[in-house]
């Protein structure tokens, strides 16, 4: 409400901008194109909730209600990490596709290896930091049953290894959709949010049991960093950002 009220009463008034709210009509070309290159955005919505069942289906089967409780403490705890590498994606966004509009090739090559500099020794550092923090964290949620407590750090420590290439994913998705290549943006997204997961937190808990479960992120991002990386190669040339 605040990020779209207050420039409301901004733009409404007379302003010295460039930018003014006027009578306009119906867009269709550009709402469908809107609506496309938003579908990232949706895809990982929608996927988080039919990824978080299978979880907890998962982990009831294997480590009963301990093991559900475990999940949903790792995940808030994954919010404080993700919540970087979002914010840094969000933010960038609109940088690029300024830079990218206007022509200036060579300052989105400069903010393309910077960002991926930055979101890879990001990666490094947090998963360090989350694995040192991993008892302190965890004590938040879970200090009053040692055999939880006891889960939820092991499983955590697996379960952090993903942050070493998470945010090069979550910046990819984030840097295509900036580009406005909806498309390829979705497919990371969809990917690497819905199917890298529900395969491998279908199959790693055959072989390992319920650290497949929590091992199962690793492997998917994984996965996706392939992806992520293969469309950087393959649409290099078109949006010259190297």
């Amino acid at each position: 409400m605040i990020g779209g009220f207050i420039p409301i009463i901004y733009f409404i008034r007379k302003n010295d901008s460039l930018l003014h709210l006027v009578k306009t009509k119906f867009y269709r070309q550009v709402l469908l194109k809107t609506f496309g290159n938003g579908a990232s955005e949706m895809v990982t919505n929608l996927s988080t909730s039919l990824v978080n069942i299978l979880y907890n289906f998962q982990l009831m089967r294997l480590a009963g209600e301990n093991g559900i409780a475990a999940y949903g403490i790792i995940m808030y705890v994954n919010f404080i990490f993700m919540a970087i590498y979002f914010g840094y994606a969000i933010g960038s966004g609109p940088v690029i596709a300024f830079h990218y509009g206007a022509g200036n090739h060579k300052e989105l090559r400069n903010l393309f290896q910077k960002s991926l500099v930055l979101m890879g020794g990001a990666g490094i550092f947090l998963t360090i930091l989350a694995e040192i923090l991993t008892v302190p964290l965890v004590k938040i949620f879970a200090n009053y049953d040692v055999e939880l407590f006891t889960m939820t750090c092991h499983g955590f420590r697996l379960y952090a290894l993903a942050f070493s290439v998470m945010g090069i994913n979550v910046w990819g998705s984030a840097f295509f959709t900036a580009l406005g290549n909806g498309g390829v943006s979705a497919t990371i997204s969809f990917l690497r949010s819905l199917v890298f997961q529900i395969a491998m937190v279908i199959a790693l808990p055959i072989f390992l049991e319920i650290d497949g479960i929590w091992l199962a992120i690793v492997a998917a991002e994984g996965l996706a960093l392939f992806v992520t990386g293969s469309f950087f190669v393959a649409k290099r040339k078109k949006y010259h950002y190297t």
